[in-house]
């Protein structure tokens, strides 16, 4: 099992960063939670809603919005757990996922690659997943696996099974997996229980993660909220993976985008909180700047790096496991 050196254990001279204080910390909760109670989030998934409304939530059906209390976010954030294992095909891959200690992953669903004997920039491929799956094994530096490329030679409605079939084949690493519905998620479970012996396995050797993204501003699209519920029923890791553009689907503001993913985020560990408490689910933002000038995302910007510093100390606060995006 691997556990990397904590970010800023070590007392050693150097520069830091800290965006809030402990008053703006606590200003952008209750402003989350005033959202989350009075706005609201708008969720599509029929399967949700009714798990929101069996629990106390207030529900508009006809227009699927729900507002949570006050009491049912903070009641979810109590029982999320604040460490959680990922485990390795290979048991010497485990990580463990708490507190300060930082791991890295490549970062996913890419559409095209330049080809490295041609120099063609052509879609990508399964047989790409497999070459880049095993450049991450190789690689100490990579800690986790993720969806590299999307494999564009193969039926889009098996996209998901593909992917998770070429991974797992070329790694003994951890892999976070992006299921499309209810069904896919389930065969993906059922795909890494083969793996590891039997689905009641998976439990104790748990070597996928389920990975979905809200739309910004505020909305939990269905396939997202079925396939956190099944991960959740099995106890399995779900990052909630919000990746609003300032700007753009959420508020110019640093602050004011953050206010909007955490209360996406939170919606998402509410869901599996009331699916089953203690199910692991991990406080995930790829968010940026919308260039309003180019019409872009601006990935790798000096906000991207500003907003993800600021997540991170979101989910210390909820101490909840995170994963932001790197610049």
């Amino acid at each position: 099992m691997k556990r990397n050196l904590p970010s800023g254990h070590y007392n050693w001279v150097g520069c830091g960063i800290q965006l809030f204080s402990d008053f703006d910390v606590e200003a952008i909760h209750c402003s989350t939670l005033e959202v989350l109670e009075k706005t609201g989030i708008n969720v599509k998934s029929d399967r949700a809603i009714d798990i929101f409304e069996q629990a106390g939530a207030d529900v508009d059906r006809e227009n699927k919005i729900v507002r949570i209390p006050v009491w049912m976010v903070e009641e979810a954030v109590r029982t999320a757990p604040r460490k959680i294992l990922l485990a390795g095909r290979d048991p010497e891959n485990d990580i463990i996922v708490e507190y300060g200690r930082v791991y890295v992953t490549p970062f996913g669903t890419g559409v095209t690659v330049i080809d490295p004997y041609t120099g063609e920039c052509r879609p990508s491929t399964k047989k790409d997943i497999e070459q880049l799956a095993t450049i991450t094994d190789y690689l100490d530096q990579m800690d986790v696996c993720w969806d590299t490329v999307i494999p564009r030679d193969v039926n889009p409605h098996t996209v998901c099974l593909h992917s998770y079939e070429a991974h797992v084949a070329n790694t003994t690493k951890h892999m976070f997996v992006s299921p499309e519905n209810t069904e896919t998620a389930q065969l993906l479970i059922e795909m890494a229980g083969k793996v590891v012996g039997g689905k009641e396995n998976l439990k104790a050797r748990p070597i996928i993660t389920g990975l979905g993204c809200p739309i910004s501003p505020l909305t939990w699209p269905e396939f997202l909220s079925d396939s956190l519920i099944e991960f959740a029923k099995e106890d399995l890791p779900f990052l909630v993976l919000t990746m609003a553009m300032a700007g753009g689907t959420g508020p110019v503001t640093l602050a004011g985008t953050l206010v909007t993913i955490n209360a996406e985020i939170l919606t998402g560990v509410v869901l599996s909180q009331l699916v089953k408490k203690g199910a692991p689910v991990i406080y995930g933002s790829s968010t940026t700047n919308f260039d309003l000038r180019k019409a872009t995302a601006t990935v790798g910007s000096p906000e991207l790096g500003l907003i993800s510093a600021g997540v991170a100390k979101m989910a210390q606060y909820y101490n909840l496991p995170s994963f932001v995006a790197g610049g």
